[in-house]
């Protein structure tokens, strides 16, 4: 569809106004749900902190693991710290 055929089912003849709209649009249809996402599985590691990210990854929604308490084999997302961690880490890093 065309920014005309939006302007006339609109019923407006602004294209600046009409344009921003249709911007605005897209902007909140992206917001309210993702797109292009794909699911990256790596298995953990005793001893190992840090991990490679992919080079195409840009945004992380959720990380998922199973922990030590979990007898029913399910992934539980692991809750985002924004505050500094308590422990101190042995390898200062």
């Amino acid at each position: 569809m065309k920014v005309k055929e939006i302007m006339e089912r609109a019923g407006t003849n602004q294209t600046g106004r009409a344009v921003a709209y249709i911007k605005d649009a897209l902007d909140e249809m992206n917001i309210s749900s993702e797109t292009h996402v794909t699911t990256q599985r790596m298995d953990i590691n005793a001893n190992q902190r840090f991990y490679e990210i992919p080079n195409d990854c840009l945004k992380i929604l959720d990380i998922r693991c199973k922990d030590h308490n979990n007898t029913d084999n399910t992934y539980r997302s692991v809750p985002r710290s924004i505050y500094e961690p308590k422990i101190v880490d042995k390898d200062g890093i």
